[in-house]
């Protein structure tokens, strides 16, 4: 599941060859404030990107944009407060994931990710990192998985469904190790259990972590990219590390209700391209390795569709459903 970042400056003048009638068609848009509601809770990849960006969207929009926590079920109530809203205005961010492996976990949902919502943009593609407690003494990943066949272990995650919780079962899925998932309420209040020793491993979003590595409280074991992180070059891939063939990528969306016309999904994209390619934004995110996208509606429409394929064979293999 591989994120390959095209540059800024192709991405902005592809969105600079937008028709005349749609820039003409979405002159008067927006007519009120624009809320970003973030799917997760603060301090999550997502909602740290919102904060980053908001005050050149703001700027470029004409209009407040306010950024609103509704994190829960995977991202499914940010989803579903976005579907409700329903008015132009109302913007839905957080991971790719959302609409790539809820469809395949939550069999009840009210709603149809894929069918409902159009992408705005892919904002950044992130890796997840596995990071266990101290006391846990181990280092490497083999130490970890047998440290976990000999005694029950358990991990934690942002959430059922999100990244770490898939990007761990499938690692164990493909290891044969078993640890017991325990789930969370987003990455930030995981990362905190994780570092007072309440869970003894976590599979959690890189940037959260991270900072908590440097300072030497939490022990990297693998990344979950094809790639190692660039502020943490000594940290191995799981597949480097023994998993022969694995590699889970993700990456912090933007979408609207499949209602809203296109031109106003184009020129969200646009304003939010310009936004991420300011030089202060792309040194923050490099900071925290995360690498920006801003792909057109279009490009992110056919990578949601590709990662969709791939995890349904994920969940499929693993068996893994949520209702």
């Amino acid at each position: 599941m591989r994120f390959i970042a095209r540059p800024l400056t192709v991405a902005l003048a592809a969105a600079a060859m937008l028709p005349l009638g749609a820039a003409a068609a979405d002159a008067a848009w927006p007519t009120k404030p624009v809320r970003l509601v973030v799917a997760f809770p603060a301090g999550a990849p997502g909602d740290i990107i919102s904060r980053l960006i908001q005050p050149s969207l703001q700027k470029a929009l004409g209009q407040p944009v306010v950024v609103d926590n509704k994190p829960g079920a995977g991202g499914n109530i940010g989803m579903q407060e976005v579907l409700r809203a329903n008015d132009m205005h109302t913007v839905l961010v957080g991971p790719d994931t959302m609409l790539t492996i809820n469809p395949h976990l939550y069999k009840k949902l009210t709603f149809k990710p894929m069918e409902d919502f159009a992408p705005v943009t892919q904002l950044a593609s992130f890796s997840q990192e596995l990071v266990c407690h101290p006391s846990v003494g181990v280092k490497t990943l083999p130490e970890l998985l047998a440290a976990a066949k000999k005694t029950p272990m358990s991990y934690a995650s942002g959430g059922p469904g999100v990244p770490g919780h898939m990007a761990m079962e499938m690692l164990l899925s493909t290891t044969g190790a078993s640890m017991q998932h325990v789930a969370y309420r987003g990455p930030s209040p995981a990362m905190q259990d994780v570092l007072g020793g309440a869970v003894p491993c976590g599979f959690l979003a890189s940037p959260v972590v991270g900072p908590l590595i440097k300072d030497g409280k939490l022990v990297p074991i693998v990344v979950s990219g094809s790639k190692r992180l660039a502020s943490q070059p000594s940290v191995p891939t799981a597949a480097e590390a023994g998993a022969k063939g694995y590699e889970a990528s993700f990456a912090e969306m933007m979408a609207m209700p499949r209602s809203t016309p296109p031109a106003v999904v184009d020129r969200l994209q646009v304003e939010v391209a310009k936004a991420l390619a300011a030089p202060e934004v792309r040194e923050r995110l490099a900071t925290l390795d995360l690498e920006p996208l801003a792909n057109t509606p279009k490009e992110a429409a056919q990578r949601l569709q590709t990662e969709s394929q791939r995890w349904a064979k994920v969940a499929e293999r693993i068996n893994l459903q949520l209702d």
